[in-house]
């Protein structure tokens, strides 16, 4: 389960609504499953149906988690206009099985937000806690 408060879920959606039309990305950090900082990242790849992360800002984020001592726990990325689950393109793309992938979906006015582990193609639900 990857524990999320309510304040970056809201980042999330805010930079989301800010990047529209285009998906918006970047990475969760924390320990023990729980996030305690996100990291917005420019989506390279300038569209609505995928992403990918600037190699610059993941390099400079992984020298300052570990420098912070904590872990990336997730990669997240919004939906414009498709619902909070895996395209077949972030299946494709989902390289890292050590991470959970969080989709947040701005195709409604619900705030939804849902995690999965993807590995070899295979998607499995991950449990996400909001916390205040």
């Amino acid at each position: 389960m990857l524990k999320i408060t309510n304040e970056i879920v809201d980042a999330i959606f805010a930079q989301g609504k800010l990047e529209l039309p285009n998906e918006a990305c970047g990475y969760l950090a924390g320990k023990d499953d729980a996030v305690s900082k996100h990291y917005e990242m420019t989506n390279v790849d300038q569209s609505n149906e995928h992403f990918t992360l600037d190699p610059k800002e993941q390099f400079k984020v992984l020298k300052e988690t570990r420098k912070e001592g904590i872990d990336i726990l997730a990669i997240y990325h919004t939906h414009p206009e498709t619902p909070a689950r895996p395209s077949q393109e972030d299946i494709k793309l989902a390289f890292d099985p050590n991470v959970i992938y969080v989709i947040a979906s701005l195709a409604d006015d619900t705030k939804s937000i849902k995690g999965f582990r993807i590995v070899n193609g295979e998607v499995t639900n991950e449990e996400i806690k909001i916390n205040d």
